[in-house]
């Protein structure tokens, strides 16, 4: 069975699920520019509407409480809170986010708030480049600021960043989508969002502990389980470098205290190091390891191998110098690490037989003293998108049993001694997928 206090919870986003992007006084944020370009997204959604909770939002909580889901985990829009990401605070976002909150709690269900879900505020981007600018840190800190101060004895848990590996990977911004604000290479700038993200977390942790503010606080990791592809010393290096490069990029300096060797051989040309202020204040800065952890993948070494690779600027995998696929060779049967999801999600498998492995993985590397929670998990049933008759809508044989063997996987890993904590399913609804759009289905 579960230990005593594990929680269950379902997930969105904000700019996933909100829509209403010009109601009372919302600026625009990086993603409403992105997808308002032709071809962005799959099939030319954006976020205008999404699915309309900010008008539906009381209906999908009390469904929520209906189906006995104890917590819920939802961003805020930082844009809407300050149109511009700084200057004046427009009281009617806040408003806004009072009422979701409020309106949570009389139906018992436990608020979860992330404050940053990459929707950055375009203005932030466009007046100095956003993540890769120093200028971001007191901006953010001045936004979690007014967030904590006002919802600080009603927020259950807080979450002050989703999946910086995501966003800051996405680093350079598309050319011709942005004007280049930055002189920094493009190369460099997702690890100077990193660096960034980093410290801005830690100081709003710092600040939160300050004001007495004393429910958990934590950052949401992402990224698959690690296999070796073959049984070579240079698969095994590739798993070693993935593992730096994602989880451990993040992990390390909030659980270790720095960054991993193999990213900081890269890095340590142009990243200043940490002060020993910023790494007190970052260590420890998530209060248990939250990760979005949804599948798992084959690693191996590129075409060129890591030296050949890591000596090759010019190579497409520079500087993290792995490659990945969903498949072992051919030699060995050329079988998929589990069943496709929908071919719009190509990067997700049904992998849950690895689960226990991955979470003793983070369990044994970066010892979180208060346990692990898996944030979000979920599964794109396929072609559900196509489907027009209630009866086929409601029949996801593919994605049941995901939830069924992912559960007895988190249950097999708590048997083994894993700290697991809770989980939350993404998603409660079906929600605008980023680039995919409309085109896949997550919701419950």
């Amino acid at each position: 069975s579960f230990p005593k206090g594990f929680w269950w919870g379902v997930s969105s986003a904000s700019y996933q699920v909100e829509g209403a992007v010009k109601a009372d006084g919302r600026g625009p944020s990086l993603w409403d520019a992105f997808t308002h370009r032709a071809m962005s997204v799959a099939d030319n959604q954006t976020g205008d509407v999404a699915i309309n909770q900010y008008y539906m939002y009381k209906q999908d909580i009390q469904r929520i409480a209906a189906m006995g889901v104890p917590a819920y985990s939802f961003s805020v829009s930082w844009s809407r809170i300050f149109p511009f990401g700084n200057g004046p605070i427009n009281e009617a976002g806040l408003q806004y986010y009072d009422d979701v909150i409020n309106t949570c709690l009389e139906y018992g269900v436990k608020p979860q708030v992330t404050l940053y879900h990459w929707d950055l505020p375009l203005y932030l981007q466009l007046s100095y480049g956003g993540w890769t600018s120093e200028k971001i840190v007191d901006d953010f800190v001045a936004y979690a600021k007014v967030l904590l101060e006002r919802w600080g004895d009603k927020v259950w848990q807080w979450y002050t960043f989703n999946e910086p590996h995501s966003f800051c990977g996405e680093y350079p911004v598309p050319d011709g989508y942005f004007p280049r604000t930055t002189s920094i290479p493009d190369v460099q700038q997702p690890y100077w969002c990193g660096h960034y993200m980093l410290i801005a977390a830690g100081k709003t942790y710092q600040l939160a502990r300050s004001m007495n503010i004393t429910a958990p606080i934590s950052i949401k990791n992402n990224g698959g389980y690690k296999l070796p592809r073959t049984a070579s010393p240079e698969d095994a290096e590739a798993v070693e470098r993935a593992w730096a490069f994602n989880e451990g990029w993040f992990a390390d300096p909030l659980f270790l205290g720095d960054y991993p060797s193999r990213l900081k051989n890269f890095t340590s040309s142009f990243l200043p190091e940490f002060t020993t202020e910023e790494r007190d204040m970052i260590k420890g800065a998530s209060d248990y390891f939250a990760h979005d952890a949804y599948t798992a993948a084959y690693y191996m070494a590129p075409d060129a191998g890591i030296e050949g690779c890591l000596s090759d600027p010019s190579n497409s995998l520079y500087p993290e110098c792995y490659n990945s696929s969903y498949t072992l060779p051919e030699s060995e049967g050329g079988w998929l690490v589990g069943p496709a999801s929908d071919p719009n999600t190509r990067w997700l498998h049904k992998a849950t037989e690895w689960l226990p492995q991955f979470l003793h993985y983070i369990q044994d590397t970066w010892k979180p003293e208060n346990g692990i929670a898996i944030t979000e998990f979920g599964f794109s049933e396929p072609f559900e998108a196509y489907k027009t008759l209630r009866e086929d809508i409601l029949t996801d044989p593919l994605r049941t049993l995901y939830y069924h063997d992912y559960v007895q996987a988190m249950l097999m890993a708590v048997a083994e001694g894993v700290k697991l904590v809770g989980c939350s399913a993404w998603s409660i609804a079906d929600n605008i997928e980023w680039t995919a759009g409309f085109t896949v289905k997550f919701g419950l």
